[in-house]
């Protein structure tokens, strides 16, 4: 394999509204490479038994608990420990707090990377939270919400207490995903980190993940996001697991199977298709021709036509993979 590590760790980030219990339940039957996945957030864990703990996203029915670590994303300790606590009632080892979330919305509440500006926050936070947490705990971030600065204070936080791994996306909460990601500014934040170190940003291809794990080593563990939605092969082409199967009718077999999946849990709802509209942005770019593909779905609101689409893209438009 052309990269610095021959044996990466691979994860997948959450993303809301896709990378669900279903989405990953799918994914993992059809494409190997992925070692560990991670909750879209979880928010507002206001009570022991909140409604949106007693659904499939952490039921231990419906996820391999030994791969998938809950994220939380809030700026209250007592709900961080609340959702620990049910997470490890579940048999869960770990949760991850989301200090990384760009979204005005959320960023504007001074949650997700909208938190990282304000240190002494985060310094109550982690006193409140590390007093009694009893599962591991990792933190996903950025390298600050205004500018790159900001995660200095930050990290001096971080290392006071033992958190299991912290998960790092080299851009600003402002940038959004425009621009690259620094993998320079990374660079220098590695010998400042004193837990174990995953990298985040911009992993789109074979060849970006040896470019970018050769400028990080000794890292050896990369979370990827947009890329493995784009592609889910990806994950295999890293770490080169071969699969003599035709590529695009891997892919084809993947987006029926997820899609008829979704429906059932949905009980027949065309609300999937919001669902599956929100991968299609992503996939659209495995085609030759992304944005034909994209205006074909985009629009679709009844089921029939949904399916007639997908099936003519796959028969018309190339698979680049």
């Amino acid at each position: 394999m052309d990269s610095a590590n021959p044996n990466p760790i691979l994860s997948l980030g959450p993303f809301q509204g896709i990378t669900d219990a279903p989405f990953r339940n799918v994914f993992r039957q059809h494409f190997k490479g992925v070692d560990k996945y991670y909750t879209p957030f979880f928010t507002g864990i206001q009570k022991d038994h909140a409604k949106n703990l007693q659904t499939e996203e952490i039921d231990p029915a419906y996820n391999d608990i030994c791969t998938l670590t809950p994220q939380i994303l809030s700026t209250d300790a007592a709900e961080i420990l609340r959702f620990a606590h049910q997470c490890k009632a579940r048999g869960y080892k770990a949760i991850n707090l989301n200090m990384g979330c760009p979204f005005p919305r959320v960023a504007n509440k001074k949650r997700g990377s909208g938190l990282l500006p304000y240190p002494e926050k985060v310094a109550v936070l982690f006193e409140k939270v590390f007093e009694s947490i009893d599962v591991d705990f990792s933190v996903k971030c950025r390298l600050g919400y205004f500018n790159a600065d900001e995660i200095y204070p930050i990290l001096d936080i971080f290392n006071r207490y033992p958190l299991s791994e912290l998960i790092i996306h080299p851009r600003i909460g402002k940038q959004l995903y425009k621009g690259e990601a620094d993998v320079e500014a990374f660079k220098r934040l590695m010998p400042l980190v004193k837990t174990h170190l995953v990298y985040n940003g911009d992993i789109v291809s074979k060849g970006s993940f040896a470019t970018i794990s050769q400028a990080v080593q000794p890292v050896d563990e990369f979370m990827l996001g947009r890329g493995l939605l784009a592609n889910p092969l990806l994950a295999e082409d890293i770490k080169g697991i071969v699969n003599e199967r035709n590529r695009t009718e891997r892919l084809h077999e993947y987006v029926v199977a997820l899609y008829e999946d979704r429906l059932h849990h949905a009980g027949g709802s065309p609300k999937v298709l919001g669902r599956m509209k929100e991968l299609w942005s992503y996939l659209m770019n495995s085609f030759e021709e992304p944005q034909t593909v994209w205006r074909r779905i985009k629009k679709l609101n009844a089921l029939k036509e949904y399916e007639d689409a997908v099936e003519d893209i796959f028969k018309e438009i190339p698979v680049m993979l």
